[in-house]
């Protein structure tokens, strides 16, 4: 707005920001903001007026500084026996999302056990919520470890555990 300085520019500009915000589906931003919460890579700080403002933690900063889509990467350390696997459902209507994250996923040097399953022997949880909150898709993703998958060998193989 204080880009303009025209009245009907602000008027405009404030009903298209209210009829955004009624569009927002207020459960998801509820539960989206309490995982934030948990996560503790934010914190909330009460003011005077009764308002409340929510600023990122010193981890929050170092988590946002630390990752960028283009160059995230999964370190290689030592394989502790468990293997993490990403399944996902996107509709088809998010087509070139499903692809971008099919994209990484093999850039971080996961193999292709399904169309929409992966698996990779690193400890990689944080980068793939990071990948998941920038395509925005959490709903549609979903993230396991496992100690035990019945192809382990070829697996063992494919990533040069053996």
């Amino acid at each position: 707005m204080s880009m303009t300085r025209s009245h009907k520019k602000h008027l405009r500009i404030i009903e298209n920001a209210s009829r955004e915000w009624g569009k927002i589906d207020k459960k998801s931003l509820e539960t989206a903001i309490s995982l934030l919460y948990k996560s503790k890579l934010i914190k909330e700080i009460y003011n005077k007026d009764g308002t409340s403002t929510m600023i990122l933690s010193i981890n929050g900063k170092k988590k946002a500084l630390t990752y960028n889509i283009d160059n995230i990467s999964v370190s290689k350390h030592p394989w502790d026996k468990k293997w993490r696997i990403v399944i996902f459902d996107i509709p088809e209507k998010l087509k070139k999302v499903r692809e971008s994250l099919r994209y990484q996923l093999k850039r971080l040097g996961f193999k292709e056990l399904q169309h929409s399953v992966f698996v990779l022997p690193f400890k990689c949880e944080d980068e793939i919520n990071y990948i998941v909150e920038f395509y925005n898709v959490r709903r549609f993703v979903r993230y396991i470890e496992a100690s035990h998958i019945d192809n382990e060998l070829d697996l063992k193989s494919k990533f040069s555990l053996i």
